[in-house]
C-alpha cells in the first residue's frame, strides 16, 4: 500500500502536471494548505537583486471550492530588512511565529542550496512536528515545481525583475547559468552579478560533470548591447567547446576565434578566467586570459594566484594559451571576479579584509555580502558590472551530500544577530 507521504507527493505532482504552468505554485500550495486546515499560503520568490522577496501568488483556502478569476498579476516587493523571512532563507530552516491571525511558517524553497523562496503559510493552531515535516516537504517539492514550470512561462521570471530590464541586459541574463548556487558533497559555490547602470558584458558560468566541475567569470569589453552581443560569442564559444570534452586552452582557442572572427565591433576582446577542478583530487587547471588574477582564501589569509599571462579572447587572433594546475586543499575559498570589484571608487574597497570577514558565510550570502560592501564603497550606480564568483573546497567526493529539504544545513550561514 502506498504510504502517507507517497499519497500527499503523488497529490503534489498531480496538482502541479493538471494545472497550467502559470497556475502551478498556486495549484500545489493550495492542496497542502487544504490538507492542513491553513487560512492562507503564498510563495515568496527570492527577486534577481538578491536583496528581497517578492509575494507572486497568494492562495486563500476558503474559497477552496469555488473558482478563482485571474485578474492583472500583482507582485509585492518584500526588500530583506533582518525579519523572519530573511532568517529563514539564511539559515535554511523553517521558522514559525505568532501571529495575528494565526501561527506564520515560513519553509525555504531550496534545490542544492539554490534559496528559490519561501513558502508561506497561516494556520490556526501551533503546528505539530508531523506538520512542520509535511510542509518542509512540500516547500522541497515547490522548488521543483517551479524549476519544471518557469521553463513554460515569464510569470516567475517577470515577478523575479524588480526593475526594469534594458536589452543588453536581457541578453547578458540569457547567458547566465540557470541556478547561481550549487551544492555538491565535494563543494559548495555561488555567483553574482552586480550590473553596471550600462551593462558591461560580465557573465559567469559552470557546469558539473561526473567527476569535473568547469566554470568560467568573462568581462566582454565595452557596455551596452555591442558588449552584450560580444559576451554572447564567448559565452557560446566556450559552451561549445566544453561540452565537446575540450580542455582549457583548446576552449580559449576557440573563443579567441570566434571574437576575433565574429564580433561586430573591431578590436573587440573578452577578459576571462576558465578554470577545470578535478573533483577527486582537488586539482584545479585554470587559464587567465587577461582578467583580474583569481584569489585563495586559506587559513583566513587572501592571495592572488599567479598563473601565466595570456592575451583577452580576440585579441590577437594568432594568440596562444597557457594554463596551470594548483591543488586546492580542504577548506580553500576559490573566489573569482571582475574589474567592476576593483575600478574606480571600488578600488578603496579592502577586498582581503572583506573575504576575511565573510569567511564563516555560505558562498550563497557571502556573494551578497561582497557586492554590497562594493555598493558602499563605490555605489549606488556603477561604472562597469561587478561579478563573482566563489567555490569552497571541502574534499569527499563520492560521499552522498548532507542535505534537508535541499540544503546542507551545516554549511548554511548562521543567523543575522537580533
Amino acid at each position: 500500500m502506498q504510504s502517507s507521504q507517497g499519497r500527499a507527493l503523488a497529490g503534489v505532482l498531480d496538482a502541479a502536471e493538471a494545472a497550467s504552468p502559470v497556475e502551478a505554485v498556486e495549484a500545489v500550495t493550495r492542496e497542502v494548505g487544504v490538507a492542513l486546515g491553513a487560512s492562507a499560503v503564498s510563495f515568496l520568490i527570492a527577486d534577481f537583486g538578491g536583496r528581497a522577496l517578492v509575494r507572486l501568488a497568494h492562495v486563500p483556502i476558503d474559497d477552496a471550492g469555488g473558482s478563482r478569476q485571474h485578474g492583472e498579476e500583482v507582485a509585492t516587493v518584500l526588500p530583506f530588512d533582518g525579519s523572519v523571512a530573511e532568517q529563514a532563507l539564511r539559515t535554511q530552516t523553517v521558522q514559525v511565529v505568532a501571529g495575528s491571525d494565526g501561527w506564520v511558517v515560513l519553509a525555504p524553497v531550496t534545490e542544492r542550496g539554490e534559496a528559490i523562496g519561501l513558502l508561506e503559510m497561516v494556520l490556526p493552531e501551533e503546528p505539530t512536528t508531523q506538520a512542520l515535516g509535511e510542509i518542509t516537504r512540500t516547500a522541497h517539492a515547490l522548488a521543483f515545481v517551479v524549476i519544471a514550470n518557469r521553463r513554460h512561462t515569464d510569470l516567475f521570471e517577470w515577478g523575479q525583475r524588480t526593475t526594469p530590464f534594458t536589452l543588453s541586459a536581457e541578453i547578458q541574463r540569457r547567458l547566465l547559468p540557470g541556478a547561481f548556487t550549487c551544492e555538491a558533497s565535494a563543494f559548495t559555490l555561488s555567483g553574482w552579478l552586480e550590473p553596471a547602470a550600462s551593462i558591461g558584458g560580465d557573465t559567469f558560468d559552470y557546469s558539473l560533470a561526473r567527476d569535473v566541475l568547469h566554470f568560467s567569470v568573462t568581462d566582454a569589453m565595452g557596455h551596452g548591447v555591442a558588449s552584450a552581443l560580444t559576451a554572447t560569442l564567448g559565452v557560446g564559444s566556450l559552451r561549445n567547446t566544453r561540452r565537446r570534452g575540450a580542455e582549457l586552452v583548446e576552449q580559449a582557442d576557440a573563443a579567441n576565434a570566434a571574437v576575433a572572427e565574429h564580433a561586430g565591433v573591431r578590436g573587440s576582446y573578452v577578459t576571462a578566467v576558465l578554470g577545470r577542478l578535478d573533483l577527486r583530487t582537488g586539482v584545479c587547471a585554470m587559464l587567465n586570459a587577461g582578467h583580474v588574477p583569481p584569489l585563495l582564501v586559506r587559513h583566513g589569509e587572501t592571495r592572488p594566484l599567479r598563473l601565466p599571462g595570456n592575451f583577452p579572447l580576440g585579441m590577437f587572433s594568432a594568440a596562444e594559451f597557457l594554463d596551470k594546475e594548483i591543488t586546492l586543499q580542504p577548506g580553500d575559498r576559490l573566489v573569482v571576479v571582475t574589474d567592476g570589484m576593483l575600478e574606480r571608487n571600488a578600488a578603496n574597497l579592502d577586498l582581503p579584509g572583506v573575504l576575511g570577514a565573510i569567511s564563516d558565510l555560505h558562498p550563497r550570502e557571502a556573494v551578497r555580502a561582497l557586492a554590497d560592501a562594493v555598493l558602499e564603497v563605490g555605489g549606488p550606480t556603477l561604472a562597469d558590472d561587478a561579478t563573482l564568483l566563489i567555490i569552497d573546497w571541502y574534499g569527499g567526493h563520492g560521499a552522498d551530500r548532507r542535505s534537508s529539504a535541499g540544503a546542507d544545513l551545516d554549511r548554511a550561514s548562521m543567523a543575522l544577530p537580533e
